[in-house]
């Protein structure tokens, strides 16, 4: 159990356990994270990449949330209308799985119970631990207001999400149309182009004889050999593509071939996507079965065959194969290719294989029949969605930072292709068109209870849409769109964006469209979703390693605060990279954050048991020159500290701006300031007190952002301690910038000067072995700073265990053992206690000896030819450094020799 330090109110030791659910209530029981509307001050809004409901926050979530608080705090600390709109994100393939796998342990399938009782299942199920994401949140500090916390599937967003379908599709730029996708056999769904993993693969490139018809028949036939890396495809080939301008095929192309096993007869179509190089030169091609294959296909006007099912075995087109799953037909097609004189040869290959994003399954390209977005088709003239999302970034509209990331959002976005929007689940927002039984689609917001051009009963899509659709219209959706509200009218347009950049295609490329479009009669300068976003990078594992389960290097940020406080956690990923790039985990750097806040907890009891219970000044600066030279420069130093914290906040270089309030903390007010005016303060001096609440204050305020809750509890403590009119709650408390009231760059150069020269007495006290309780004499020759060091003796004497002198140049160094260094015009010399010669000398030969014995005992065994042949070599390699260092040593010995 802590004690409590008289007059200090804070316990002996920071233990954020007992703090920060405590602070934490507080805020939200004030009602600080709610923004109150006021048209006549700008607003600060920023939207929370809304996490899945599924399950716990990973260490990216709790990155963002650093983020996106940190800046949040900072706008809020200067008054403005502050608003982080959180939510949850219905996620519905992740969803769907967790609730199929809790029906599997029941021995129960979605299948069996129907659609309209497995989404009701899966509200239960969202409705028990959806809760659980935000207080997550909280635990790691997260300021959103809570009053407005969002999920994809609420009535509002339902509203919003079947609205933009509705505008889309009546304008022609959604479709249902027969076109390849990717087909996740384990999912059971179709999945964009942006949901696909490619990982490389070993595998092997099978070399196939298809025999040309009319050149020998079957036995053994004219062929022409291709290269597959998937034979079980070949049952649906419907052609075999050679490159028009590779001579060994011109005067093929036209004729028919005859399908191996099969004995389809298919032709020699010329592409000249064909690489000549790869393989043959000539390939199968596949329309049913691959991408590039259903290009080739459209292009020379080749039949479809699909000969696989949506679960991966083979169908009715695989002829003797059917029912069998795709590997064990491989196999079996590969031994009918072989005992028919058709199978060449076979080759090692790695290869590039599509995997789904979620469960790593590998993926089927298949044809059929989705819901598409044209994103490139024109809506109105001279706007088409990705039109617009280009030039939203060219021109200036919306920033990108890091800077480096505009030129791939924009290679994308110039290069991208028809989004499939339609998913196979029953988890999500389901497609709003209806089937009439009279052939009529309808589509429309509201359910149809009858369709309304003939009174027929109608049937819905069973497809939902893509969570990325509905997740895309977060920022204005979020705000009440498209319902005309009063926080829609005034935090749209959102100020920033900040997410991982490994989503800038799934979730900010989309928002980016969607806002662009539904929000266009606000003209172009209120359309835009945000002004800026934010990409930060992704947190690796010590080796550099991306975190997965899979490789059980996962890393719950929960537990990580748990372990080491919150503060420290959000510190430690913070300035572990700068915005963009991706950073190693490491506890050592989440350690080095918690002895940060526990020197500053220790620093604050300090500062509180000297004040006691009195209320102090703050220092005013016509009263500068009554100041130390010390209370000078720390104030001018935290003048420029306060200055560089708003450009760096200002240039979104939090991690940096983090480090620099560290460092002035840590080494310039702990280490040197305190230390130095605690000669003044035991004399009774209480002109530092002063200095000492302010510059506490003005710390706590610029760490707040970055470290809330120690900072917060500090400054409860300290606050009472201040004549001055204080906010009630750091959160709301203002934050500090440079007046420019103490620049002092006389201070600042003259107090440096004197920090170097004490750092200089330590190293030769250290160089010279002087015993830590020793205070030898020192002697400073100076010129310019001789004031200064004059000024600052006593500090220096405390500080460094010395007994200072300060002389003119003109001054003499007495006679005796000395140290030297010298620090600009400053000589440096620190008394060394005398030395018995004789017997320092005969300490030395000995050591010296025996180091060149053992020298020489290492050279010897090196030298050994049989040794070195049969040794390991780390252990030749750790030899051969023990030698160095032995040759270094002994070198060092007899110089020390020679000096006596």
């Amino acid at each position: 159990m802590t004690t409590q330090t008289p007059g200090s109110n804070l316990s002996t030791a920071y233990e954020p356990a007992s703090v920060e659910g405590r602070i934490y209530q507080m805020w939200e029981d004030a009602g600080h994270f709610q923004p109150k509307i006021d048209f006549g001050r700008e607003p600060y809004t920023i939207v929370m990449p809304p996490p899945n409901v599924t399950g716990e926050l990973h260490l990216g979530h709790g990155l963002e949330d650093t983020i996106t608080d940190a800046l949040v705090r900072w706008h809020r600390m200067q008054g403005d209308p502050t608003l982080w709109l959180p939510g949850e994100d219905h996620a519905g393939i992740a969803t769907q799985n967790v609730i199929e796998r809790e029906l599997a342990k029941e021995g129960l399938s979605r299948h069996e119970i129907g659609r309209e009782a497995f989404v009701e299942r899966t509200w239960m199920w969202v409705r028990k631990y959806r809760s659980r994401i935000a207080d997550q949140h909280r635990k790691l500090g997260a300021s959103a207001d809570w009053s407005r916390n969002t999920f994809t599937l609420d009535p509002g967003i339902v509203k919003a999400v079947r609205t933009t379908f509705v505008n889309l599709y009546r304008q022609g730029l959604i479709y249902r149309g027969l076109r390849m996708i990717n087909w996740c056999p384990r999912c059971e769904t179709a999945l964009s182009d942006l949901e696909v993993d490619y990982v490389e693969m070993p595998s092997k490139l099978y070399f196939i004889r298809y025999p040309i018809v009319g050149e020998g028949g079957m036995a053994l036939p004219a062929s022409i050999t291709v290269a597959t890396t998937r034979p079980e495809t070949m049952v649906g080939d419907t052609g075999v593509a050679v490159n028009p301008n590779d001579d060994r095929y011109e005067e093929r192309i036209g004729r028919g071939l005859l399908l191996p096993i099969i004995g389809r007869e298919i032709p020699i179509v010329a592409d000249e996507t064909v690489k000549p190089e790869f393989g043959t030169g000539a390939v199968k091609v596949t329309p049913g079965h691959d991408p590039n294959d259903w290009e080739i296909g459209q292009r020379n006007d080749l039949p479809v065959i699909v000969a696989m099912d949506l679960k991966g075995n083979m169908n009715d087109e695989a002829g003797p194969y059917a029912g069998m799953p795709a590997d064990e037909a491989r196999e079996a097609i590969l031994r009918d290719l072989a005992d028919g004189g058709f199978l060449d040869r076979i080759e090692d290959y790695t290869h590039s294989v599509g995997v789904c994003s979620r469960c790593k399954t590998v993926l089927q390209p298949l044809p059929s029949e989705q819901w598409w977005l044209d994103v490139n088709k024109e809506y109105e003239r001279g706007h088409s969605l990705a039109g617009d999302a280009i030039r939203a970034v060219t021109e200036g509209r919306i920033g990108i930072v890091p800077q480096r990331f505009e030129k791939v959002y924009l290679n994308w976005m110039e290069n991208i292709r028809d989004w499939c929007i339609s998913r196979q689940l029953w988890w999500g927002h389901q497609v709003p068109v209806w089937y009439c039984e009279n052939k009529h689609v309808v589509c429309q917001v509201d359910d149809p209870a009858r369709c309304p051009e003939c009174g027929g009963a109608l049937r819905q899509d069973e497809d939902v849409l893509d969570t990325w659709f509905s997740s895309g219209l977060a920022p204005h959706a979020d705000l009440g769109w498209p319902e005309d509200t009063a926080d829609l009218r005034y935090f749209y347009p959102t100020a920033d964006m900040q997410m991982g950049y490994d989503i800038m295609f799934f979730w900010c490329a989309r928002m980016i469209m969607f806002g662009l479009y539904n929000m266009r009669h606000m003209g172009e300068e209120r359309s835009m979703p945000f002004r800026n976003v934010l990409f930060h990078g992704l947190i690796r594992d010590a080796r550099g390693e991306k975190m997965t389960k899979s490789r059980g290097n996962v890393v719950d940020p929960l537990v990580a605060a748990s372990t080491f406080g919150a503060d420290a956690f959000r510190f430690a990923v913070l300035t572990g990279a700068t915005l963009g790039a991706d950073q190693k985990y490491s506890d050592d750097r989440l350690a080095s954050a918690r002895n940060f806040a526990n020197k500053l907890w220790n620093t604050a009891r300090f500062v509180l048991m000297k004040v006691g219970d009195r209320e102090v000044k703050r220092p005013h600066p016509l009263d500068r020159e009554s100041f130390a030279l010390e209370d000078r420069w720390i104030l001018s130093r935290l003048e420029q500290l306060e200055s560089d914290v708003d450009s760096l906040m200002k240039a979104y270089q939090l991690g940096e701006c983090a480090r620099q309030i560290e460092d002035f903390l840590r080494s310039e007010f702990c280490d040197w300031y305190i230390e130095m005016v605690k000669p003044r303060l035991n004399d009774g001096d209480e002109r530092p007190l002063k200095v000492l609440v302010h510059v506490l204050d003005h710390g706590m305020r610029m760490l707040h952002p970055f470290m809330p809750f120690v900072t917060e509890e500090l400054w409860q403590a300290l606050r009472v301690r201040i004549d001055d009119d204080m906010a009630t709650q750091l959160i709301v408390a203002w934050f500090p910038r440079s007046g420019g009231n103490w620049k002092d760059a006389g201070a600042e150069a003259a107090i440096e000067h004197v920090i170097e020269v004490n750092r200089t007495i330590r190293n030769i006290r250290a160089e010279k072995k002087l015993e830590a309780g020793a205070r030898p004499k020192v002697v400073l020759r100076a010129d310019g700073y001789g004031p200064a060091l004059r000024e600052t003796a006593a500090a220096t004497n405390f500080t460094s265990r010395v007994e200072l002198d300060v002389l003119d140049l003109s001054g003499a160094v007495p006679e005796g053992e000395w140290g030297f260094g010298r620090v600009a015009d400053t000589e440096v010399a620190v008394a060394l206690p005398q030395v018995d010669t004789a017997a320092e000398r005969a300490r030395l030969e000995k050591e010296l000896a025996e180091s060149s014995a053992h020298a020489q005992r290492l050279e010897a065994q090196l030298a050994n030819e049989t040794f070195r042949s049969k040794a390991p070599a780390h252990v030749i390699q750790g030899m051969e450094t023990t030698l160095a260092e032995t040759r270094e040593k002994t070198a060092g010995l007899r110089e020390r020799l020679a000096s006596l």
